[in-house]
């Protein structure tokens, strides 16, 4: 129950009839006045609730979160708007909320309108099924290609941060395709929630790749209500803070374990990078090249091109600077390359996990990021996914 594990929070996952089987609406409210921020994708494109949730966070603090899946109600003109819209009111109503203090998610395929009578007829249901138990129907009512529910838990001193979210294919920053809720009970004054959401999303769900796409749902939410009713103090801000990163690193590991057809988990770390921005950018086109994804995939450590991706990486109109006579590679802590020579030496890429450690020799930036392989059955899922 993790988003409902901090005190003065419930919510519900029901099926109202979007998809076939499964849960398809979530719905997670505060019992008590909260304050909250977000952030959403930076697609041009942009689905009518990530609009719509904008809108409000601008002029209301949200206390309650509606979530649909199956139907991501993008690029589905005023019409789309206008049933995001009636969505939050439906549940304002239904909670004694203004409209603006609720806010919209939605999940699956684009360019479908959304079944408004069916998502109405969800959240009156869900109205009903809200309990402090509610956390793992929600987290499983988000799903789309997931495979499981992803949820997470830290526990501070006298507080709690807690989330769910979903994600499996489209991911990428800025953000991914994907949806994440996080709570706490620990107390925040309005306007400041964003202060600590940012750089925890900075660290996590901007720093993951499964095909390179982005999203036009994607949205990270993050609600405080104070309700631990602990005394604030620096100290503590900053056990915020850690909790918060804990919390969003460990969705997002779970996204990118989830990814759509992956059987291999990687995890990419440069260091000596000539600047924070190009490690990051050299950390990115590994994590998105096709060719290291299906070497992966293969289990073959093919480290040449992991430097040849590492060398055509793009920053500020230009590449990242590497010297190619300084550059190391490590694979599964098995030098491969080391200061320009190949080593000859082999990994064997046996399990479903690999570390590619990069050292450009260069400076003192550095970055990590989490991605996967591309395997045949990434293609299945997504050649299939409307039919």
């Amino acid at each position: 129950m993790s988003v409902t594990a901090a005190k003065g929070f419930v919510a519900a996952g029901v099926h109202c009839g979007i998809r076939k089987k499964r849960r398809d609406l979530a719905l997670v409210r505060s019992l008590v006045p909260a304050t909250g921020a977000g952030m959403f994708t930076v697609n041009r494109v942009q689905a009518a609730p990530v609009v719509v949730s904008r809108e409000h966070l601008a002029v209301a603090q949200p206390q309650a979160v509606v979530a649909n899946s199956g139907v991501a109600n993008a690029a589905t003109g005023e019409q789309g708007v206008i049933a995001a819209r009636t969505t939050a009111a439906e549940a304002a109503w239904l909670l004694g909320l203004r409209t603006e203090q609720v806010l919209v998610l939605s999940t699956g395929v684009i360019g479908a309108p959304l079944p408004l009578d069916k998502v109405l007829a969800g959240v009156r249901t869900a109205a009903l099924q809200l309990a402090p138990t509610g956390g793992a129907p929600a987290a499983e009512a988000i799903m789309t290609t997931d495979t499981r529910p992803k949820e997470a838990l830290a526990r501070g001193s006298g507080f709690v941060v807690g989330g769910m979210a979903k994600g499996s294919g489209m991911i990428h920053p800025n953000l991914a395709t994907m949806l994440a809720v996080i709570t706490t009970d620990y107390p925040l004054e309005p306007g400041e929630a964003i202060e600590f959401l940012r750089p925890a999303v900075e660290a996590s769900f901007n720093s993951i790749s499964v095909d390179g796409e982005c999203s036009t749902n994607d949205t990270v939410l993050l609600l405080a209500n104070g309700a631990s009713g602990i005394e604030r103090t620096p100290a503590s801000d900053e056990e915020l803070a850690l909790c918060l990163r804990t919390v969003c690193r460990e969705l997002a590991r779970q996204i990118v374990a989830d990814g759509e057809g992956a059987t291999v988990l990687a995890e990419i770390a440069v260091r000596g990078a000539a600047s924070e921005a190009e490690a990051r950018a050299i950390a990115e086109r590994i994590a998105t090249s096709p060719l290291v994804k299906t070497a992966l995939h293969g289990r073959d450590a093919n480290w040449g091109r992991i430097a040849a991706a590492a060398g055509s990486a793009r920053v500020d109109g230009g590449y990242a600077q590497l010297d190619p006579d300084r550059l190391t590679i490590v694979i599964d802590e098995v030098p491969v390359l080391v200061s320009g020579r190949p080593t000859g030496d082999e990994p064997e890429l046996a399990n479903g996990h690999c570390a590619i450690e990069l050292d450009l020799a260069l400076g003192d930036g550095a970055a990590t990021y989490l991605t996967t392989d591309l395997s045949s059955d990434y293609v299945r899922i997504n050649a299939e996914y409307r039919t």
